[in-house]
């Protein structure tokens, strides 16, 4: 397994804010692995992300290090794609799917437009949407919130990045559109061997699709270890309580594989 980054004594501190939003001593990504942070809101899930992809707003003070073993940090859009909770937001209401999707290669591949739409077709036929050619030429306006989530994730591929951060794309779904993008997310992860990090609030969808699972509670790092061993033997009572808390709440098992 090879070391992708190190986070060491990352703490990141937004404007106004007393205390800090993450505050991690050490935490490290194995290249090829799909790593889920989990936590409620506020845990600091979204802020650890954003750090990781150099995506944090200029409020933000961060401290400490994200050592890359790459020479270079990876480039938001070429390197890493980035897919945000909201598409409404993220995608652009006035460019078509097409533009938007073709984007990417066109500014980091190096591909003419001709290329970038047919590389942009491809990708929207791989994530699910129906009738790849006629969504090209339409606006995220015209398709629903799974299927704006799925473009958001073609756009995000569009540059074939070797890492993808999913920020809690699946929080406003019902459960069986958010089964469907874990899926997905799999699929998609396995054919690339993409490096996945899966921000969720959610541990019985992260179960189903992570190698590893790190439990952040009020920016804190409270537990970190194998899908596995942390869901059958928790060694902290926040992470006891999300497990139980899912348990109750939702008929999906808490096992691996299981996102069905």
């Amino acid at each position: 397994m090879t070391l992708l980054c190190r986070m060491l004594n990352l703490r990141v501190t937004y404007h106004r804010q007393a205390s800090a939003a993450l505050d991690l001593s050490a935490l490290d990504i194995t290249a090829g692995e799909r790593l889920a942070v989990i936590g409620e809101s506020g845990s600091g899930k979204t802020t650890l992300a954003r750090a990781l992809a150099g995506l944090l707003p200029e409020t933000a003070r961060c401290e400490g290090e994200i050592r890359w073993t790459s020479e270079m940090p990876p480039q938001p859009g070429r390197d890493l794609g980035f897919v945000f909770q909201d598409p409404s937001s993220s995608l652009n209401p006035v460019l078509t799917v097409g533009e938007q999707v073709a984007e990417g290669a066109r500014q980091h591949l190096n591909l003419s437009w001709s290329q970038a739409f047919r590389h942009a077709r491809d990708l929207v036929a791989s994530v699910g949407i129906p009738d790849p050619d006629s969504a090209l030429n339409a606006y995220p306006h015209q398709f629903s919130g799974g299927q704006r989530q799925r473009i958001a994730i073609a756009a995000a591929l569009s540059a074939r990045p070797s890492i993808l951060v999913a920020d809690e794309i699946t929080s406003a779904l019902d459960m069986v559109v958010q089964a469907q993008l874990v899926a997905l997310l799999d699929e998609l992860v396995r054919q690339a061997a993409m490096t996945l990090i899966f921000v969720t609030h959610d541990i019985a969808l992260a179960s189903g699709l992570a190698d590893r699972l790190v439990i952040l509670k009020d920016g804190r790092l409270v537990e970190c270890g194998a899908t596995a061993q942390v869901l059958e033997r928790p060694q902290s009572d926040y992470t006891r309580a999300l497990i139980a808390s899912h348990r109750t709440l939702s008929s999906r098992s808490l096992l691996p594989g299981s996102a069905e």
